[in-house]
């Protein structure tokens, strides 16, 4: 029965990274994309709104967030092909060795 309570455990662990970056990072994406069209005024036919910086502002944190995570996943993909991980003991993800 200890066994099952360890499987359900990291079972709710899969479901929830698959949900922060199989649904999270699209959607930071969309808010970004959002972001762009609320910073040039909102509408589409160019009729020269005024500018709104706390659109842009808003949109480059969420596209840097994204890239931040696509480059983190890659990174993780790559350096697992080298034989060595990504270790984030110190708070800045770096590269090690595999134990």
């Amino acid at each position: 029965m200890e066994n099952f309570g360890f499987a359900f455990t990291a079972g709710w662990q899969v479901v929830l990274a698959g949900s922060v970056l199989g649904a999270g990072l699209p959607a930071v994406f969309a808010l970004g994309i959002r972001s762009v069209a609320y910073a040039g005024g909102g509408e589409g036919g160019g009729s020269g709104a005024a500018s709104r910086p706390l659109g842009t502002l808003a949109a480059g944190i969420c596209l840097f967030v994204v890239v931040l995570g696509i480059g983190l996943g890659l990174t993780f993909i790559i350096a697992s092909g080298f034989g060595k991980e990504l270790d984030f003991g110190s708070g800045i993800p770096t590269l090690v060795d595999k134990e």
